[in-house]
């Protein structure tokens, strides 16, 4: 019994141990083939300092960057500081942003924020994730952005692209964006997160796409499930 015991604990952790090490040749062959299709990449975003660069993350959400880089592009030449928007007042930046969506609730997020910056920080904006994510309308993935093309400060902002591929491609089992993040950051060196970002955004959007891939046909998905026939269903973050 106790020899029984021993040998379904040892096999227990050997498939354990098969799993993490199927988790990191996954990592490694999708690193690879990411560095190869993105050997330099460009932050989407266009900002002037690191307060546009957080407005600009801000504006992103349920908008597309080109939408938010036309938009700031009249913008962030007049406007770039905490002061200007705190001075322009909540409906005249609503004026300034309307061609983007949910840009009322935006503007007075901008707006709080903006007078919160000069209250609290000078007009800076801080440099720490407890900081960011106290500012209104910034939650951990606009604080991670920030963080990271701001300050050059290791981290992997997860949303809900990077949570749908991570999924596909066996990374994470999927139950929301705070584990996909951990999981992420486990398989992956520290050195490469912010580089990592933006390549799987990159890559997702033009190879891997919600409503063409499935799973079945990119590079990343063939190489690291060969034998997958039927599409993937992913989990919502």
């Amino acid at each position: 019994m106790v020899n029984e015991k021993k040998t379904r604990a040892l096999f227990h952790e050997r498939s354990y141990e098969f799993q993490i090490m199927s988790e990191i040749q996954r990592a490694k062959v999708i690193h690879k083939i990411l560095n190869k299709i993105y050997p330099t990449i460009k932050v989407p975003l266009k900002s002037r300092n690191v307060f546009t660069l957080l407005i600009s993350v801000l504006l992103s959400a349920q908008c597309t960057d080109v939408n938010v880089n036309n938009v700031t592009r009249d913008i962030y030449p007049k406007y770039y500081k905490p002061q200007h928007f705190k001075k322009l007042g909540r409906r005249k930046i609503e004026k300034l942003i309307k061609k983007i969506g949910i840009f009322r609730i935006k503007a007075k997020s901008i707006y709080n924020l903006s007078k919160l910056l000069i209250k609290q920080h000078d007009g800076k904006v801080p440099n720490t994730f407890e900081e960011l994510e106290k500012l209104p309308g910034v939650g951990h993935k606009t604080a991670s952005v920030v963080m990271s093309q701001g300050f050059g400060y290791p981290a992997f902002a997860v949303d809900t692209h990077i949570h749908r591929l991570a999924q596909r491609w066996g990374l994470t089992n999927g139950k929301n964006v705070e584990q996909t993040e951990k999981d992420l950051k486990r398989l992956f060196p520290e050195k490469d997160w912010n580089k990592l970002h933006l390549q799987i955004i990159y890559y997702g959007r033009e190879y891997c796409k919600a409503r063409d891939c499935y799973g079945l046909t990119c590079k990343i998905c063939t190489s690291c499930y060969p034998n997958r026939r039927k599409p993937l269903i992913t989990k919502k973050a």
